[in-house]
């Protein structure tokens, strides 16, 4: 199967290792900067199996176009464009495709929900306990609260009987991605934490998307996804 890669930074990059070791065959790299294969268009994208799009907020609307009008699946794992949502769900319906979205493709966040899903709905239950949530990132990512973050908030709200945490942002050097959650009472605290040593968990996540989303229509959360394909 061949994939097309919109951004080709780092993390189009890493993808890109990722894709190829699976067997993939990459290309086009397309990247607004001038690197890669040229411009992110629909006639660019045309023979690819699905696109990987790695970008930034303010491209992703006129990328998911691009691919739309090509008629191929796109794996999204830019961030910060919930308000166009409507619109993407629109484009997908109207063009037949398939698109599947995170906030963070990784196996291992992946896993963390579920690990902080359960551990919200048994804690939520006793109302000494309040919970926060911190997370630290590197200084150029641009959402605060990330994506990560929000997704965290909506998984621990249904067991927190009103109860909203408190959650604190860090923008600083080259952070991966570190993600806190916290429980406190006066007699102790419960802490879980995923702290991400590079984006190679993003980027494999994002290889296991691609896969799951050829030949799919219709718009797909990865976080229900994921646990289709694990069983829960």
């Amino acid at each position: 199967m061949r994939m097309a890669l919109i951004g080709y930074g780092k993390m189009g990059r890493m993808v890109e290792s990722a894709a190829l070791r699976e067997g993939w065959e990459v290309g086009p790299r397309l990247d607004i900067a001038g690197i890669g294969d040229g411009a992110v268009t629909a006639a660019a994208l045309a023979g690819a199996d699905v696109a990987v799009e790695f970008t930034q907020p303010d491209a992703v609307l006129q990328n998911i176009e691009a691919a739309a009008q090509a008629g191929i699946n796109l794996v999204v794992g830019t961030t910060g464009w919930a308000e166009h949502r409507s619109r993407v769900e629109s484009l997908v319906q109207q063009s037949g495709i398939g698109l599947i979205y995170a906030s963070n493709f990784s196996v291992g966040v992946n896993l963390f929900y579920e690990i902080v899903r359960r551990a919200a709905e048994v804690v939520g239950r006793i109302p000494q306990y309040d919970p926060y949530l911190a997370e630290e990132h590197h200084s150029a990512k641009k959402d605060a609260p990330s994506g990560t973050a929000v997704n965290l908030l909506e998984i621990m709200r249904p067991y927190l009987s009103g109860r909203t945490p408190g959650v604190a942002c860090t923008r600083a050097g080259k952070i991966p991605g570190t993600h806190i959650v916290g429980f406190d009472s006066e007699a102790d605290t419960i802490i879980l934490e995923h702290r991400a040593r590079s984006r190679a968990g993003l980027a494999e996540g994002a290889v296991l998307a691609a896969r799951w989303i050829v030949g799919k229509k219709g718009c797909y959360d990865f976080r229900d996804v994921f646990r289709e394909l694990i069983g829960l």
